[in-house]
């Protein structure tokens, strides 16, 4: 419930809906740079560049939405245009550190295997949190009739998710004991990142 009441507060403020439309769509362009950085530089599957792209999207809609708002603020990710700059940009980069050090002792890998298995449980890891997040966000957004949407996003995430979840199939057999140990890690680091964002907000309103 306390997630409910930050975003509802959030969406409340033009401002601060602003910055944290901003804060998602840089998560996003954060995520399909990740998602290319994985990248094996000649297998490269089409679903990976599908992810990439769609991930880019999000990023794109959700910059596009901060329009309807206010047209001039938000313009960059400069850190006064983000909610919790640090936390944020902290949040993904230290996931990423964190999932390698447990896959680097998990699994026996070389550079390259690493790389593809940080993408599949990173990438998963964070659907499964869009997949909880954004339909509480759209639910608010209904409720306030704002004329920001993320429906779109939605149906994606959800592809996302199933899409990861066949490729961790064919990377492990038990996959799901590791990618469980993953989501811990991306938990703490999320309960990190809405306090400092509580904390911001708070403070703006």
């Amino acid at each position: 419930m306390e997630f409910y009441n930050l975003l509802e507060s959030i969406v409340k403020n033009n401002e601060t809906h602003a910055k944290w439309l901003n804060t998602l769509s840089f998560m996003e362009n954060a995520g399909a740079r990740k998602i290319s950085s994985c990248e094996h530089p000649t297998q490269v599957s089409q679903i990976q560049l599908k992810h990439a792209a769609e991930e880019h999207r999000h990023a794109y809609y959700l910059k596009k939405q901060i329009g309807k708002l206010n047209p001039d603020i938000c313009k960059t990710y400069e850190k006064e245009e983000l909610l919790a700059s640090l936390a944020t940009k902290q949040y993904l980069h230290s996931l990423d550190i964190k999932a390698c050090k447990y896959l680097q002792m998990a699994f026996t890998l070389n550079k390259e295997e690493l790389k593809y298995a940080a993408y599949l449980f990173v990438t998963y890891a964070i659907e499964v949190r869009a997949d909880e997040l954004y339909p509480v966000y759209q639910d608010i957004l209904t409720k306030e009739s704002s004329k920001i949407m993320v429906k779109s996003i939605i149906l994606e995430e959800e592809g996302h998710l199933e899409e990861m979840i066949n490729q961790l199939n064919e990377f492990s057999e038990d996959w799901q004991f590791h990618a469980d140990e993953i989501l811990k890690i991306e938990h703490a680091l999320h309960d990190q990142w809405i306090t400092s964002i509580s904390q911001e907000v708070a403070q703006l309103n």
